[in-house]
């Protein structure tokens, strides 16, 4: 197998398990070190249980064993300064940084009716982790990427729903369509600014994903009790649930240079969901 990425860093948010797991063994395989973090414990306003720090070194173990080295640290991406501190670190140990995957999101719902500040707690929780921690991500990222002066690759991890608008009228479901539609806003700026710098900027916009996220007894409820949903919810090819590393081999292409010219994309692995929809 071709090692296209060697030589290459690669920092990765909410590495411990899931995408975020599949994207660091994969990037590894293909000759990538990586820095990354997870927050390794919950978040009070989230429905399901968040990654271990078993799970975080088991992830370590994975990527040395597909070839890579890696340095996992327990951040949370909400902090600015505990994400800088992690990179900073990282690329102190490896010698650079070449590719910024921000992947860590949650999507916190509650199939029953709210307290207003119940609503306000999983707004805040939701935009906090997937807008603030990508742009958090990306501030403490691109000193490096420009110092490196070989340019890079940023993807932020979006969702059909950061092009679509559904998720229910909760704060949660809310705070998670607008999370990811900003975070396409936030792209699309650092695209132009840094493309005179060849750093490419782009995003993706998965379907339902087999993790915990899209799993949990929660959010099952709510994908059967849906407004319009059903079918409209369905994919148009016949798989209910994409894999991991069906989103990961999309990110092995957008940070290779056979995606060298690819910047400002908002890039959907969806099985076609965006297009029905």
């Amino acid at each position: 197998m071709s090692r296209s990425l060697e030589q290459k860093v690669a920092f990765i948010t909410g590495v411990a398990r899931g995408p975020g797991r599949s994207h660091a063994v994969r990037l590894a395989r293909e000759g990538a070190n990586i820095i990354g973090i997870d927050i390794c414990g919950d978040i009070e306003a989230n429905h399901y249980p968040m990654a271990s720090r078993e799970e975080l070194e088991e992830t370590v173990d994975l990527v040395e064993r597909a070839g890579g080295k890696m340095i996992g640290t327990v951040a949370d991406v909400r902090d600015f300064h505990q994400v800088k501190a992690a990179v900073d670190a990282g690329v102190e140990m490896f010698g650079g940084l070449d590719i910024v995957l921000a992947n860590a999101g949650i999507s916190p719902l509650a199939f029953r009716e709210l307290t207003i500040d119940e609503e306000l707690e999983q707004w805040r929780a939701v935009t906090a982790v997937n807008l603030d921690g990508s742009y958090h991500a990306a501030f403490a990222c691109i000193p490096h990427l420009i110092a490196g002066n070989r340019g890079g690759a940023i993807i932020f991890t979006s969702s059909t729903a950061g092009l679509k608008g559904f998720g229910g009228i909760q704060g949660g479901g809310l705070g998670y369509a607008a999370s990811k539609h900003g975070i396409v806003g936030l792209m699309r700026t650092l695209a132009n600014g840094l493309a005179p710098l060849s750093i490419r900027v782009n995003t993706v916009h998965p379907t339902a994903v087999n993790t915990m996220m899209a799993t949990n007894p929660v959010m099952t409820e709510f994908l059967e009790n849906y407004p319009g949903g059903g079918p409209h919810l369905q994919n148009p090819m016949p798989v209910e649930m994409l894999e991991p590393e069906d989103i990961s081999a999309a990110i092995a292409y957008l940070v290779s240079d056979a995606a060298k010219y690819v910047t400002g994309v908002t890039f959907p692995v969806d099985a076609g969901f965006c297009n029905k929809l």
